[in-house]
């Protein structure tokens, strides 16, 4: 009996420990992470201070603004004989798939060939901004998720004090016909009424009432029929993740 005890602390202290390792790692993670994601917004930041000054030193000495540029292009088809096949090619940028501003009439060139350069840099700026801002929230996602994790793994502790509480109240009875459904589990056999009253050599009326009793106090104990005839019982597999059966007999003793 005092070696089983020991071998149950023993199991409790390694899951304490795997427990707080894991901690560690997500919490070391959750870290770059965030410091991850500073560093995309500083960049991003940087960027847009930079990125007014650079507009502004591509604009053509005509001044002709970007929208009304726009509106030219909407105009009646103006062509002139001069331009070359090379100096069309850059207006073809406005019809890029992610860009919903409309070109008219299949890039019509306009009666001010100087302004090609600028609108070109622009939509150059436009589509690198888009790229760093759809960057900066996927790391913000996985923050999310990561601080979830965090979230769960902190309320491991009030989960275990509520199984401790439940299982307090069990008398030695009701403790040992939990822990023969949990073991006959383990052993891939499917408990039922017969089985248990065979093992603890109790009559069958017995272990029904024992199991309403166990059920009333709150422990999650799962009944299935079988054939609509055969009542098979079994342990809530979310209890199994959450604590071992030496754990629970751990909890139980403090």
């Amino acid at each position: 009996m005092v070696d089983q005890i020991k071998e149950a602390f023993q199991k409790v202290k390694d899951d304490i420990s795997s427990l707080k390792e894991s901690i560690a790692l997500i919490s070391s993670e959750l870290l770059e992470l965030k410091k991850l994601s500073y560093e995309q917004s500083s960049n991003s930041q940087s960027y847009q201070q930079t990125k007014k000054p650079s507009l502004q030193q591509t604009q053509s000495p005509t001044h002709i603004p970007t929208d009304s540029l726009f509106q030219q292009t909407n105009q009646q088809k103006t062509p002139t004989h001069n331009l070359t096949e090379h100096s069309i090619l850059p207006l073809k940028a406005l019809k890029d798939p992610n860009n919903m501003i409309s070109t008219g009439n299949e890039g019509v060139p306009t009666n001010q060939p100087t302004n090609q350069p600028t609108n070109q840099h622009i939509f150059q700026h436009i589509r690198i901004e888009e790229n760093n801002q759809n960057k900066i929230p996927k790391s913000y996602d996985t923050l999310e998720s990561i601080d979830k994790i965090s979230e769960i793994l902190s309320s491991l502790d009030s989960i275990k004090k509520e199984v401790r509480f439940k299982f307090k109240k069990l008398t030695l009875q009701e403790m040992t016909i939990f822990t023969s459904i949990y073991q006959l589990e383990e052993k891939g056999l499917l408990p039922d009424y017969q089985i248990l009253a065979q093992t603890l050599n109790l009559s069958e009326i017995s272990i029904r009432d024992y199991i309403r009793k166990l059920i009333s106090k709150g422990i999650p104990i799962i009944k299935t029929k079988e054939n609509n005839k055969k009542i098979i019982l079994g342990i809530n597999p979310d209890l199994k993740k959450i604590a071992s059966l030496e754990a629970i007999q751990m909890l139980r003793e403090i």
